[in-house]
């Protein structure tokens, strides 16, 4: 990795295609708040990551390949996160009225993402996703498990970000 100006940091990351969860630093300004990074004019065609473990998903084994760097095409990305224990503070206030916290499951690939989309409290999941014709969304307070990999210990996440047009969204009973 090059050596990070005075005006840069470096945060683990992880992201997410259909066949591949990539872990690894992406370099931004040390002012980008990188949980909400894709939900800014300024992201890049490709996401650049340093020393990244790429996890291959679709030959039946799960590969673990690693590189020293690697460029992923942001229109493949479906879901990005920090990697804990780093975070960053929730793009939203906790006291805010008339928004509510909806239940969801969102299936991207093999993984399940459970935890909550923030909605207008006058509004529904179904009309918030189909008015909001953004590219990406958060889910709040999440659980990410893999059933196709019972070895993977499930990880807790105060944010993670989708692209809802990738993603199916559940709501359980």
């Amino acid at each position: 990795m090059a050596t990070l100006s005075p005006d840069e940091k470096s945060t683990l990351v992880m992201a997410y295609t259909q066949n591949m969860l990539v872990r690894g630093e992406v370099v931004t300004k040390q002012g980008v708040r990188v949980s909400t990074w894709l939900r800014t004019q300024g992201i890049p065609d490709f996401i650049h990551l340093f020393k990244p473990t790429v996890l291959h998903f679709g030959s039946g084994v799960v590969k673990a390949l690693t590189y020293t760097e690697v460029y992923i095409p942001v229109s493949t990305l479906i879901a990005f996160h920090l990697v804990p224990p780093v975070d960053e503070p929730l793009d939203y206030a906790a006291d805010e009225t008339n928004r509510m916290m909806v239940p969801v499951t969102a299936v991207p690939g093999t993984f399940l993402f459970k935890g909550y989309f923030r909605i207008s409290a006058k509004s529904s999941l179904s009309t918030s996703i189909e008015l909001a014709h953004s590219d990406w969304s958060s889910i709040y307070d999440v659980d990410v498990t893999n059933p196709s990999m019972p070895q993977m210990q499930p990880i807790h996440l105060p944010l993670i970000l989708i692209n809802p047009k990738q993603v199916s969204l559940a709501i359980e009973a």
